[in-house]
């Protein structure tokens, strides 16, 4: 049967619903209540009469600002690469996300059926009327085919709910719509205070939080910055001229924030129109802070205005989220826009997305039916014969990439679309919870017919962490909680201009001043006042021809108030005083035995030296049974010296710094290291030569003797003691005051430290050696890993000596790392204290706990054990290797045999 040929005709006597439409004129119920005609020439269809259909148990309506608004008539301009295919693909990678989720609507799967509104409010009414055609009983009895016979009527999807629209003028228009059908509405882009209006737009929620929120943390700003002289700018349109609105009623109630003028940029703008605003502006100077909330489009020719009339660098633009931190108003014009503070939406990007879309391609992606346009004019090319780009374009191959081939960044909107996907998936969900409990899939009462106002309650109950971890929940209006970022757009030393985040909107403010910029990287804050008087520590700058009116500037950093009309610096030991007309003298600090930066490396010096003193106290009394014979008695008892040294170098650098102090501090500071790592090199140097020797001969190497042992070490030690006294007689010890290092740019925080005069080059060369026996032992550690570990504890003095090294190696960039933090002094003398006792308490615990469990607890373990000869040892041990290499035995098994047959001869080679 042939489809019905419609002819446009005057419209009948409409039934009740009409008139509750007749806003939009009598035609639009004409594409209701006909039936769908495809027109016979492909080319004579509307261009962007197109719309994205997934078939699903429940479809949700999208609507997004796929092309720009036309010209000379036309409902549709170019296309929105970012704002309508980034938004409309994040609705359908949600949707697909969703339909994949077991947990989430399991049983049922959703559809979508997506609108372009062409950024224009009348024709997105228009297209919303396809959300509501489900719910229009049509009468067909006037309509007939071109044959005479009745026409079929394509069965409408029916619409749930509807994702959109943008911008607030379009939500405006179509919210009035779709409350008349019990639609829910929820809006990622949407942020007019206007729609906070719960008895007016009762079934419209928002995923973004509304312009009423932003007025107020603008309001903070200008606060804090301490303007109170400024205009403000709105693009005509409800979310222009109601952000302005809600500013200068949040000003009229606070106070201290005059409006000097409320320019507003007309919805068509004549010629010369924004070069007349910037005069304006100019009219009332002093106002340098100009409030804006406009389209980016008019953001855009207000900086080229500016740039025109020579005013850059004049104003302190204070922009919406409609400016947020987008590149394409402020592209060519960063000088004009440097300084600029922008506030928007907390929001992150969404990897999952970025992946998604750059995967898609023109095989892959043929339910978008506006891709192939976005394929054109992503890659600068033309599809055919048929392309819609004109001139002479190459051709596209279809395997161009998205990110490849052309640059890609997430469009800022993306999350909100998919968290307002998301809240209305959650509120099915909980709402298939509730009528269908136990039932697979849709049960009648929600197949039938879903209650929309019932399904508002539930949208307004949902409480769910959105696609980048942040709550989404909606207040009793349907609004979102107010979160903003705070940008500024600044120009780096390198010529480059990026938006850097200087705080954050939370209910309330958190500003940070100190990361700011202005024109020509100026950290002071530019002023917007008239004839205000200036406060004490603020000097005058009066405006040229005007003498009534001035700028007041604060002397910030180290600068007092000179006179009226001048500020200077401190001197370098001072400080400004609270008033700023004096200046004072800088506080001087140390570290205090009470400050928590020393309490906790005392607590453990403390625990060290008790522990330390206990092992040499049984080492002593004990000084003549095997075990203490066979650790090397002389040998041990300098090794617990150099421990006892290094926890107790914890004392004299937290104390009051004097030249006595200073002068211990350059003597013990490496002493108790090198007296430790001295002792362990001797040892781990003795075992490998003695093992080594075996592998050549039966003789014993030379100089392995306790007082040839003894000479070694101190031989070492000497070194250290002879690099100290040269510094000493090059560079005599004292004490100085550094008032560098806590010199924060806020005076006021600013200490002078006392300390000694100990570079950081000194401590490197004092520590070097001592770090050099470290690593020489440790080599000798390794080399000497393979000898039995009955053998002079070689395997113990490994272990110490890796995990020493893994101590010192993280010392380094935490000590030296810090040197610009103001808390240096506190996190350098705790950070090397806290090594030092570490590697100390290493050596003690490994090498010295069990030897002292085994005298005090297991006597019976300490007895003399049956000497062999220094061949028979060493045979053993070279036996040892040719072993482990055979493979008639396991390796374990043959050491295990080796090592017990050896044990009693650890004696002799101590």
């Amino acid at each position: 049967m042939m489809e019905a040929q419609w002819t446009p005709t005057p419209c009948p006597r409409p039934p009740s619903v009409v008139f509750l439409l007749m806003a939009t004129s009598c035609t639009w119920l004409l594409p209701v209540t006909a039936p769908q005609r495809v027109p016979i020439d492909p080319q004579a269809a509307p261009e962007y009469a197109h719309s994205i259909r997934l078939d699903g148990d429940i479809v949700l309506g999208g609507l997004f600002p796929v092309h720009s608004r036309g010209d000379r008539g036309t409902p549709c301009g170019d296309l929105k690469k970012e704002k309508g295919i980034h938004r409309l693909e994040a609705m359908m990678f949600a949707v697909d996300l969703i339909n994949k989720d077991p947990e989430l609507l399991p049983n049922i799967t959703l559809g979508a059926r997506i609108l372009d509104t062409c950024s224009r409010d009348t024709y997105a009414l228009e297209q919303s009327l396809t959300f509501v055609q489900a719910l229009i009983e049509r009468d067909g009895s006037d309509v007939r085919c071109a044959n005479g016979d009745p026409p079929i009527f394509t069965k409408p999807d029916k619409i749930v709910g509807v994702i959109g629209a943008a911008a607030s003028s379009v939500s405006i228009m179509v919210a009035n719509i779709l409350r008349l059908f019990k639609i829910p509405q929820i809006s990622y882009a949407s942020t007019a205070p206007e729609l906070s209006d719960n008895t007016r737009y009762d079934f419209f929620s928002r995923v973004v939080p509304p312009d009423s929120y932003q007025a107020q943390a603008m309001m903070d700003i200008v606060t804090a910055m301490e303007w109170s002289y400024v205009s403000t700018l709105a693009s005509e349109g409800n979310y222009g001229e109601s952000g302005v609105e809600a500013f200068v009623q949040i000003s009229r109630e606070t106070g201290g924030v005059c409006i000097a003028q409320s320019l507003k940029i007309p919805r068509e703008p004549r010629k010369g129109e924004f070069d007349k605003i910037i005069r304006r502006l100019l009219e009332t100077s002093n106002a340098r802070a100009v409030i804006m909330f406009a389209n980016e489009d008019d953001i855009r020719e207000v900086l080229d205005a500016a740039k025109k009339n020579n005013q850059t660098g004049h104003f302190l633009w204070v922009g919406s989220d409609s400016w947020g931190s987008k590149i394409a108003p402020v592209i060519g014009q960063e000088r004009e826009a440097e300084g600029a503070i922008t506030i928007l939406p907390k929001r992150a990007s969404i990897d999952a997305f970025d992946r998604y879309f750059r995967s898609r391609s023109l095989s892959n992606n043929r339910r978008n039916v506006w891709f192939a346009e976005f394929w054109e004019e992503n890659f600068n090319c033309k599809l055919g014969m048929h392309g819609k780009r004109p001139g002479s374009l190459k051709k596209c191959t279809g395997l161009e990439k998205v990110g490849r081939d052309s640059s890609y960044e997430q469009e800022g909107k993306v999350q909100f679309v998919m968290d307002a996907v998301y809240a209305m998936a959650h509120a099915l969900h909980r709402m298939h919870r509730d009528l269908c409990y136990g039932y697979p899939g849709l049960c009648p009462r929600m197949a039938s017919s879903i209650d929309g106002k019932e399904l508002l309650s539930y949208i307004r109950a949902v409480n769910f962490n959105g696609s980048a971890g942040t709550p989404v929940v909606f207040n009793e209006n349907g609004d979102a909680p107010g979160r903003y970022d705070i940008f500024q757009y600044q120009i780096t030393n390198r010529s480059t201009a990026e938006y850097r985040v200087i705080g954050s909107w939370i209910n309330k403010l958190h500003l940070n001043v100190e990361a700011m910029r202005w024109k020509k990287g100026d950290p002071s804050l530019p002023p917007s006042v008239c004839s205000i008087p200036c406060r004490a520590g603020e000097r005058k700058k009066v405006v040229k021809g005007v003498p009534c009116c001035w700028h007041c500037e604060r002397c910030e950093g180290y600068h007092f108030q000179a006179s009226e009309f001048t500020c200077e610096l401190c001197p370098y030991e001072k400080r400004p005083d609270a008033n700023r007309t004096g200046c004072v003298p800088i506080p001087i600090i140390k570290l205090e035995w009470h400050s928590p930066w020393a309490v906790f490396p005392v607590f453990i010096s403390m625990l060290g030296i008790i522990a330390t003193s206990f092992v040499i106290v049984t080492f002593v009394r004990h000084n003549d049974t095997p075990i203490v014979r066979a650790s090397g008695r002389e040998m041990s008892y300098v090794l617990l010296t150099g421990i006892f040294l290094c926890y107790a170098i914890t004392f004299l650098m937290i104390a009051a710094p004097d030249v006595g102090v200073c002068s211990f501090r350059r003597i013990f500071l490496g002493l108790g290291m090198c007296f430790s790592y001295a002792a362990l090199l001797t040892k781990t140097n003795r075992i490998h030569r003695i093992f080594e020797q075996g592998k050549k001969s039966v003789t014993a190497p030379r100089f392995i003797s306790p007082a040839s042992q003894l000479a070694i070490t101190f031989s070492l030690i000497s070194v250290q003691l002879l690099g100290v006294f040269v510094w000493f007689a090059v560079d005599p010890p004292h004490t100085v005051v550094d008032y560098g290092e806590q010199r924060t740019q806020n005076p006021t925080s600013a200490r002078g430290v006392l300390k000694c005069d100990i570079s950081d080059l000194s401590l490197i060369c004092s520590l070097g050696y001592s770090i050099l026996l470290m690593v020489t032992c440790t080599v000798y550690a390794i080399k000497t890993r393979g000898v039995p570990e009955t053998f002079n504890e070689a395997k113990p003095i490994g272990f110490t000596m890796y995990t020493t090294c893994i101590i010192w190696l993280a010392f380094i960039p935490i000590f030296f790392g810090t040197s610009q933090s103001a808390e240096r002094m506190y996190i350098q003398t705790t950070t090397l204290t806290i090594s030092l006792s570490l590697s100390a308490s290493v050596s003690l615990g490994m090498l010295y706990m069990p030897k002292v469990y085994v005298i005090l607890f297991h006597p019976e373990q300490n007895v003399p054990k049956r000497k062999r000869s220094f061949k028979a040892i060493v045979t053993a041990a070279t036996m040892s290797g040719k072993l482990s290499q055979k493979g008639d035995r396991p390796n374990g098994e043959v050491k295990t045999e080796l090592c017990e047959s050896m044990e009693t001869n650890s004696d002799f080679i101590n």
